[in-house]
């Protein structure tokens, strides 16, 4: 719009007749008029200020998919109670069972291997989605049925066969860390110099196991320059409560043992300690916190297994819609928390319910110098910085297991130096000899 201005010079009658024309135009120019791209403005009125602003409209909550229900099945080659081996596996379904809300935990006790299957069956109709064998012998049958059952994760221990399939996982902890640290605990504590082991009988797992603790004593000696000899002598099974009894009497009386440990799974070696007056070094759970037998007054340490670390891993894939690795050997730098936000290691030493050095027994008399090494291996191991069996060098006793194509060892013979960490699949299945320096017993 244009703005006429008008001169005052104007002869007055042009002048009237100017201001006409000026009106007429401004009525007809009076504003920009809306276009079809441009809305009127609106002037705000009253109730338009009251009015509170409008929030954006929120899209509905997108619920979260509920969590894939998991029902963990052992089966316990053994009664639970009472029991270190299948007592761990028992409390290790329990602990899975009490932190996720979507797993449940049900089994079976003293399964043999025929019965293995026909159980399996029954708790797989029950719900079951992960069936777990504890123990080799009657663990291996559950292979038979994997392929029949494809969405069913199944497991079993290992004692030294490796057979796996896609939903058929194979597992152990590695207990010789542990192991290790109660042998520098054990040669300590000897004032005799020596240390007896009853024992189940000559198989990698058994030698595995007690070459971790070999080593922990060797080493604890040398620290503190003790000549200490270890006496094993074998039961013949896992469970014999009164041949047990026997060899222990015979480690005390005529090998003046005056510290004890096993490999076997009856409560009659800690009796026959607690008996005799002398020093018992634990397996499997803290016997003394866990279940009450006996007192720190008799049990210097235990090592303690959380198989629940395992089962975690083959839960945790399950949630995930994957399978776990078909060997799991853990140690002590893999962990499981509790429903009550504990961490705790694959495998550790344990007391009266401590843990680590503190776990040693307040009447041990052990110098600072080993309870400075165990604190400091434990750590290194549980960061994955250090291990027995990578840093000593296995040398054969000349003594063991003969197995199919693997002859035990000549005597003196390094089968491994040091310094070189041994294959998963040799550890688990043909470590078959026991290590320089022990004495195995007719």
């Amino acid at each position: 719009m244009h703005r006429t201005r008008v001169r005052t010079f104007l002869y007055p009658a042009l002048a009237v007749l100017l201001l006409v024309a000026l009106a007429l135009s401004l009525a007809a120019c009076g504003g920009q008029q809306p276009t079809a791209t441009q809305a009127p403005k609106e002037e705000p009125t009253k109730a338009m200020e009251e009015k509170p602003a409008e929030q954006p409209t929120q899209a509905p909550a997108e619920e979260k998919p509920a969590e894939k229900e998991i029902t963990l099945a052992i089966e316990h080659f053994s009664v639970i109670e009472g029991t270190t081996w299948s007592g761990a596996h028992d409390r290790a379904g329990k602990r899975i069972a009490e932190k996720y809300p979507n797993v449940k935990y049900i089994y079976r006790e003293e399964v043999g291997p025929d019965s293995t299957v026909p159980f399996a069956e029954e708790l797989i109709a029950e719900g079951a989605n992960i069936v777990i064998g504890n123990a080799e012998f009657m663990g291996l049958p559950l292979k038979d049925i994997a392929d029949k059952h494809p969405d069913v994760l199944f497991g079993s221990v290992i004692a030294s066969d490796l057979t796996t399939k896609p939903n058929f996982v194979r597992f152990f902890p590695r207990q010789y860390q542990a192991l290790y640290l109660e042998g520098l605990v054990a040669a300590a504590l000897t004032k005799t110099g020596n240390i007896g082991v009853v024992s189940a009988f000559p198989s990698v797992q058994v030698i595995r196991r007690q070459a971790g603790f070999t080593l922990g004593v060797q080493d604890g000696a040398k620290l503190l320059n003790k000549d200490v000899k270890i006496y094993v002598k074998y039961v013949g099974d896992w469970y014999n409560p009164t041949e047990e009894r026997e060899i222990a009497k015979t480690l005390i009386d005529q090998y003046k043992v005056d510290v004890l440990t096993q490999q076997s799974d009856s409560g009659s070696p800690l009796d026959v300690a607690t008996e005799a007056g002398i020093w018992y070094v634990g397996k499997d759970m803290d016997i003394v916190g866990e279940y009450g037998w006996s007192s720190t007054d008799t049990v210097a340490i235990s090592f303690d297994t959380r198989w629940e670390v395992i089962y975690d891993m083959m839960v945790q894939a399950m949630m995930k819609g994957e399978k776990p690795e078909t060997i799991l050997y853990p140690g002590m730098e893999s962990t499981f928390t509790l429903a009550d936000g504990t961490v705790e290691t694959t495998v550790d030493i344990m007391n009266d319910g401590k843990v680590g050095v503190d776990a040693i027994s307040p009447k041990a008399d052990v110098p600072q110098e080993i309870k400075d090494l165990v604190a400091q291996r434990r750590e290194q191991m549980m960061k994955g910085e250090w291990d027995p069996f990578t840093a000593h060098a296995f040398v054969s006793n000349g003594t063991g297991l003969e197995l199919e194509g693997s002859p035990v060892p000549e005597k003196g013979t390094e089968v491994k130096p040091e310094g070189e960490a041994p294959t998963v699949e040799w550890l688990l299945s043909k470590f078959n000899f026991d290590l320089e320096g022990v004495t195995i017993l007719d």
